[in-house]
């Protein structure tokens, strides 16, 4: 077994990188089948949120899992170079641990990302693509993120994004409060959004989605209405803060979107966050006057406050990583042992019967049983031991050495003193 895990995520790739390396909802039902399918690829999980895109794999080697992740992005290998990171065997335990316990996260400490990886695991073993080797991988993953919640207060001065999203937002108007409210999309992003939103009491508040019924589940938690994306273009003007997260891959707020909204909003500033990865407003309004358009990498320095002071957390999190490492390590390698162990019971199983049936042949003639047990325990012990006996007289030298060694620690041999 060969663990893998390679990948971009927010501190090795900017945005406008990410967003094309990534893989929407409806790519993964089929990127998953296609890597498994390359030559070497055995198990296969695949993860990609607005901060990173990462394989989890049980490869030959990572060289084919390279070629496919760039192919399939519609790049060539070199270009993905500078930005992708290859973790191997017990260091890719360790980065998944990480991943899972919210300490690679652009949040400290963040649990979105938790969940995340239990829909990645869910949709590998739905797909057929998860095995022996990822899921053990990805239970311990869980556990270790579970044990860190509980152990340490990593997360307790956490500041998640829709947090900061509110933060910026009260640097342009006095108090969200005044302002009208308006989520693009409604997934998880945006219900999490949605809360921390609302919890200022806005003046008004309004969910746009593909389809009605989705929208108005969360409108209606919060007080609002909901509307279709088809009818932004007609109602962005009446909205002072817009929170977008969606999973098209294209934009769905365009920069004459925003123009015409700014003319009607007569230079009332429009505060915009996108949170989607692709982008899902295009990146030249940004240079449209009274605007303010952030993204998820904008949010970074927000984020990031406080972390300092949780340092001794982090120590302490990082212990119970290494320790669940070393758990992993251990039983990876049991696993290695595996065909071996399996073969060595076959064949003593198979000389034991061999030998079993003799006795039984004996005894049917009506041959003496003490004799024939005696028979039997002789041609048993025999039988076993002959093969390492002839291995230890054919050897000489070094090899020799290292046989008497390994057969006295395996038959538990001691010398009398």
């Amino acid at each position: 077994m060969n663990l893998f895990v390679l990948g971009v995520n927010h501190e090795t790739a900017p945005l406008s990188v990410r967003e094309r390396l990534a893989f929407s909802p409806t790519e993964l039902q089929s990127a998953l089948p296609g890597l498994v399918a390359q030559p070497g690829v055995v198990e296969a999980a695949i993860i990609s949120t607005c901060n990173r895109t990462e394989l989890y794999c049980n490869a030959r080697d990572p060289s084919a899992l390279m070629d496919w992740y760039a192919a399939s992005r519609g790049r060539k290998t070199e270009e993905l170079n500078s930005y992708l990171y290859v973790h191997a065997g017990g260091d890719a335990a360790r980065h998944t641990f990480r991943v899972a316990a919210g300490l690679d996260s652009m949040v400290l400490g963040e649990t979105q990302i938790l969940g995340q990886l239990k829909d990645a695991e869910r949709q590998a073993r739905e797909s057929g693509s998860m095995g022996v080797l990822l899921n053990g991988l990805f239970q311990r993953a869980f556990q270790v993120a579970k044990d860190v919640r509980t152990q340490t207060r990593i997360g307790s001065a956490s500041v998640s994004m829709a947090a900061a999203g509110v933060k910026l937002a009260e640097r342009i108007f006095p108090s969200v409060s005044e302002c009208s409210v308006l989520f693009v999309g409604a997934g998880e992003m945006i219900e999490l959004c949605a809360t921390y939103f609302c919890a200022q009491k806005p003046r008004k508040m309004a969910v746009a989605n593909r389809t009605l019924e989705r929208g108005e589940l969360l409108a209606q938690a919060h007080g609002g209405e909901a509307i279709l994306l088809t009818d932004i273009a007609e109602r962005l003007h009446e909205f002072d803060i817009v929170v977008s997260s969606t999973a098209s891959p294209l934009p769905v707020i365009g920069k004459g979107m925003i123009e015409r909204a700014l003319k009607l909003r007569k230079r009332r500033p429009l505060f915009i966050v996108d949170l989607a990865v692709p982008r899902d407003v295009e990146p030249e309004a940004a240079e449209l006057d009274d605007i303010y358009l952030y993204t998820v990498d904008d949010l970074s320095e927000v984020v990031r406050q406080g972390v300092h002071a949780r340092q001794g957390e982090v120590v302490a999190a990082e212990a119970l990583i290494s320790d669940h490492v070393s758990e992993f390590n251990h039983w990876l390698a049991s696993r290695e042992l595996v065909p071996t162990i399996r073969d060595l019971r076959d064949h003593a199983d198979r000389a034991a019967r061999a030998e079993l049936a003799k006795a039984k042949k004996r005894l049917a003639a009506g041959d003496n049983p003490e004799e024939v047990l005696e028979k039997l325990t002789a041609q048993l012990s025999a039988k076993f031991l002959h093969a390492p006996l002839a291995s230890l007289n054919a050897a000489d030298g070094d090899e020799q050495t290292a046989l008497v060694t390994a057969t006295r620690r395996l038959f538990r041999l001691h010398d009398e003193e």
